[in-house]
């Protein structure tokens, strides 16, 4: 029996990565032609009610270009300063190409500090969030203006599945200068097959991923390999695609060579379970009223909490008990613990006035809980 693959036209939340190569050319610049066509691709996805997010690389290309940087590898100074002037040529230009489609762009630069600080990670998760639900289109990149070897993500393929899986995307697209994933490299190797399913990624499929080939790209088949394990965990599907056609979202809508590798699970189904494999710092019990709020699939108020135990920070897992000690959930609590001691019983109303400023709504949101 065949497998279903996803189809891009059914994705609620996208996110999608381009390369430098299909968006500046070595001798011409920003292929301004190319980069109008793909914001149309966008505008037809959010006009029907979904939402994008473009991973984009292309800053350091540009400010290279713009500083008449000489070609090869540059220095980390060189790559930071070319960054630093590219950033503000590639917000421009992807504001230029929505605008006529009356689309917002917003800048989002990221490290890998950002997903590794629990802090950072649930400050970007939350920018994220606010900039989707006001409409906009965030254009992702890595801050490569403060970035170290230490710290940078190293290719945008990783970038676009960590920021796929923060934003609950159900897929994400990888735009690529190559049409798939192939057991062998196509340009060496002429009996390589391209899968057009990559139901479950084995030691086997690791072992086919090859190198970059392409010279402004720094990505090859292994980081997609690597995001694609991040993907798939996080319940995201995720495509590999070549991405210099003109529209190259409409192309896989109408059947263009790809591969699908399929998610484990829906995003709202991974995140469920990855909270509930958190250990508990603490925990909140709740009056019958709340409980019953909770069995109806609310989220958690403070006006419900009638007791906090424990040592915990914002984002930290709790376990959210009922007035006789059962255990009913485990949540991400949006206060630390003194925050959540102080506002507890409290009505939402007053939270501003007991912590001397705005709260951050529930203290745990449905979407940040396990039963």
């Amino acid at each position: 029996m065949a497998t279903l693959t996803p189809a891009i036209g059914s994705a609620r939340r996208l996110v999608v990565k381009i390369g430098s190569a299909l968006l500046v050319d070595s001798t011409e610049g920003l292929r301004q032609n190319w980069l109008a066509a793909l914001a149309r691709d966008v505008a037809e996805i959010k006009a029907r009610g979904a939402d994008v997010i473009l991973v984009s690389s292309g800053s350091i290309a540009l400010g290279r270009r713009a500083l008449g940087l000489p070609s090869g590898p540059l220095s980390l100074d060189q790559s930071q300063a070319a960054a630093a002037v590219g950033q503000i040529r590639l917000a421009r230009a992807y504001e230029e190409v929505l605008a006529p489609h009356g689309l917002t762009a917003g800048q989002v630069l990221v490290t890998l500090e950002d997903t590794e600080d629990r802090r950072r990670y649930l400050n970007s998760r939350a920018t994220m969030q606010t900039l989707l639900a006001l409409g906009v289109v965030p254009i992702v990149n890595e801050n490569d203006t403060v970035a170290t070897d230490e710290i940078r993500f190293g290719d945008n393929d990783r970038l676009a599945a960590q920021i796929a899986v923060t934003v609950g995307a159900d897929q994400l697209v990888l735009l690529s200068d190559v049409d798939g994933f192939y057991s062998a490299n196509p340009k060496q190797d002429p009996t390589a097959r391209r899968f057009e399913v990559v139901e479950r990624i084995t030691p086997a499929i690791e072992a086919m991923a090859g190198d970059a080939v392409s010279g402004l790209s720094r990505g090859g088949m292994r980081t997609k390999i690597l995001a694609a394990k991040t993907a798939v965990a996080g319940g995201c599907a995720m495509v590999v695609a070549e991405g210099f056609a003109d529209r190259p979202l409409a192309a896989i809508r109408d059947g263009a060579p790809c591969t699908w590798f399929l998610a484990e699970a829906s995003p709202q189904l991974a995140r469920k379970r990855w909270i509930a494999a958190m250990k508990p710092r603490g925990e909140l019990t709740l009056d019958p009223g709340a409980v019953t709020a909770l069995a109806g699939g609310k989220s958690l108020l403070p006006a419900g909490i009638t007791a906090v135990t424990g040592r915990f920070g914002r984002g930290e897992a709790v376990a959210i008990l009922g007035p006789d000690g059962t255990v009913l959930a485990k949540g991400l609590v949006r206060y630390s613990a003194d925050e959540a001691r102080a506002i507890a019983g409290r009505r939402s109303g007053d939270i501003a006035t007991i912590l001397g400023y705005a709260g951050r709504g529930p203290m745990v949101h449905r979407d940040d809980m396990a039963h």
